[in-house]
């Protein structure tokens, strides 16, 4: 490993060496001096030879019990090394202003210069994002930003646009992606450089998407990472003490667990004022299918009435707020079309709530069969446990019947 020796050092050193008060210990640090100042063509001189200096004077002063030096030792062998920067070390010791000198002007301006085009830049995007989602909640802005941030990392420098530079929106989540794809199926040193060396060329991804070996990678890895959401999602949904909150994160981005019918979620959970959906699917043809999410093992779902098993006020009132839903939307449909390309007009509801586990008295099927007999009376809202919804999805990934 290379060391680093300059100016810096030398003068952290004759301070140690000023507040140092142990013979050996002035001895060790004149020991280091010494080699520093050994260079050639007046440059310093470092190497191997220097750290096992430095830690020889750190052990002296340690033995001596100067404890003071022990940290500053210790920090100049930081230096050394590496870890601790140049602006940290020399301001931190002050080493071109004296003890009682300014602060570093120069480093205090940067670094107010840098917070202040920060905090410019984040309150834009936000401001961007607001016109584009007028009444987004707090939550969607954060996770916008949050996302932004992490594209960050992947920033390019095109050379048909001089003094720009580029953030490739959805790159860190292709990144994380295809880093899952090169660590579990090909047979790479290091998966995650070459995900971000794949995501940084359009080309070299399109090179893997057009390949037919390529393909089955790709395809591999997204079953593979289907199956890791939907073991978490399970966890959760048989977690008695879990919110609706988690529930609904769990079913992030899962849309395929719904059916293929499905193309994706839309931008937008609030179409119509004062009522927000928790999850609003978009078929092939345009219309719209909106998901209620309940709680899942903490819902009793059904209860004994006159010899059969029927539905329990928890089951009712949220069919109850999903038909609400649809009402707003079938009243603001030519707005909405209007103003988001979403077709309500044929929009129906899926209430997700419960888990047979909440009542393990009582059999999964009858349970399944007082909500089936129960949703075959209602015109466009479905009523569906968690477990169904997750049986389901397994079966169909086991059949790789889910991109």
């Amino acid at each position: 490993m290379d060391t680093r020796s300059d100016m810096a050092l030398e003068i952290h050193l004759e301070k140690i060496l000023a507040a140092a008060t142990a013979e050996t210990v002035t001895d060790a640090i004149t020991a280091a001096l010494r080699h520093v100042r050994s260079g050639t063509g007046g440059r310093r001189k470092g190497g191997k030879a220097l750290t096992e200096l430095l830690r020889g004077a750190r052990a002296s002063a340690a033995r001596a019990e100067e404890w003071e030096v022990v940290r500053s030792l210790q920090d100049a062998l930081h230096y050394t090394e590496g870890r601790l920067l140049r602006p940290d070390y020399e301001e931190k010791y002050r080493l071109h202003y004296g003890d009682r000198g300014p602060r570093d002007r120069l480093g205090l301006r940067s670094i107010t210069r840098t917070v202040t085009m920060m905090n410019e830049f984040w309150c834009g995007e936000a401001g961007k994002y607001l016109a584009e989602h007028p009444g987004a909640a707090l939550e969607e802005v954060m996770a916008h930003i949050r996302q932004l941030g992490q594209d960050a990392r992947f920033t390019q420098a095109p050379v048909e646009d001089p003094a720009r530079y580029h953030i490739p929106r959805g790159a860190a989540e292709l990144s994380a992606w295809t880093e899952r794809v090169l660590s579990n199926r090909v047979e790479i040193v290091d998966p995650a450089k070459a995900a971000r060396r794949i995501v940084s060329s359009p080309e070299a991804l399109s090179v893997l998407a057009a390949d037919e070996d390529g393909r089955t990678v790709l395809r591999a890895a997204e079953l593979q990472r289907r199956a890791v959401h939907l073991r978490e999602l399970r966890r959760v949904a048989e977690d008695p003490n879990a919110s609706e909150h988690a529930l609904q994160q769990a079913l992030k981005g899962m849309y395929w667990m719904f059916g293929g019918r499905f193309i994706g979620e839309a931008q937008r959970r609030r179409l119509v004022p004062g009522d927000e959906v928790d999850i609003p699917l978009i078929r092939g043809d345009g219309s719209l299918q909106i998901v209620e999410l309940k709680q899942s093992a903490a819902v009793k779902l059904v209860k004994g009435h006159r010899g059969a098993w029927v539905p329990r006020r928890e089951v009712h009132d949220a069919v109850g707020q999903a038909i609400n839903y649809l009402v707003g939307l079938d009243e603001n449909r030519e707005r909405i079309s209007a103003e988001f390309g979403i077709d309500t007009r044929r929009a129906n509801a899926l209430v997700l709530i419960g888990h047979p586990l909440s009542q393990p008295e009582i059999g999964e099927r009858e349970i399944n069969d007082a909500l089936r007999i129960h949703t075959s009376h209602l015109n466009r809202v479905e009523i569906l446990t968690y477990k169904e919804l997750i049986d389901g999805a397994e079966r169909a990934l086991a059949a790789g019947d889910v991109m």
